[in-house]
């Protein structure tokens, strides 16, 4: 008798699989790239980070006021049109918005020159607000507005706070700076866990994203 018989739906030769080195390279390198996605190198602080006696410069929306020395031109309280302009007695329309307070008195002074036997004025912000973006892992994504000054942890929390998905140590802070995109990395952990920190303030215009937490 044979004794090599087999059972029907036996023919299949099962042979063991052999990984090469080249594929154990390839998965490893695969898993410490996943493993690192979430734990990328802390970005370096924005140059000169704005405080709360930071200068502001005027944006649309911003209500100004212009004391004249001169008293025959009453004192004038204006809001900044959305092209950036406000429009004054003698001298017309003057561009406001992406000025300095000073810089903008300053300029109003320069303007009045001849126009005024004392040509002195004094510019006030009387109620300026400014606007940040809150995305990412946040509670509340979106617009967050102020009218005084406000630390990245004070505009996370008025959008809700960072969400169980997200991570408070891995923060990104973008500004425009002299036409570029500058980013920094904060790590607000600390600040929620009571330690003393040193604010970070925010300014109109800043996009604050929250990165997710891979752990």
């Amino acid at each position: 008798m044979s004794c090599d018989r087999k059972l029907p739906g036996t023919d299949t030769v099962y042979r063991r699989r052999e990984v090469s080195p080249s594929s154990c390279l390839f998965a490893f390198l695969v898993f410490a790239a996943l493993a690192l996605g979430g734990c990328q190198s802390p970005l370096p602080p924005l140059p000169n980070p704005p405080g709360p006696h930071t200068a502001v410069r005027l944006s649309p929306g911003d209500v100004i006021k212009a004391s004249y020395a001169d008293e025959t031109i009453p004192d004038q309280t204006q809001k900044i049109r959305r092209d950036g302009k406000v429009s004054l007695p003698l001298i017309g329309e003057v561009t406001a918005a992406g000025k300095r307070v000073i810089d903008f008195q300053h300029e109003l002074v320069g303007r009045y020159e001849g126009e005024l036997e004392n040509n002195e004025v004094l510019v006030t912000l009387e109620n300026g607000t400014a606007t940040v973006i809150v995305s990412g892992f946040a509670n509340r994504p979106g617009r967050v507005v102020f009218d005084r000054p406000t630390t990245v942890y004070q505009a996370i929390m008025e959008a809700g706070g960072v969400s169980d998905y997200g991570s408070a140590s891995n923060v990104h802070l973008t500004r425009m700076i002299n036409g570029e995109q500058r980013t920094e990395t904060i790590n607000l952990r600390p600040t929620i866990h009571g330690k003393p920190t040193k604010p970070k303030y925010v300014q109109d215009g800043d996009v604050i994203y929250i990165s997710r937490s891979w752990f």
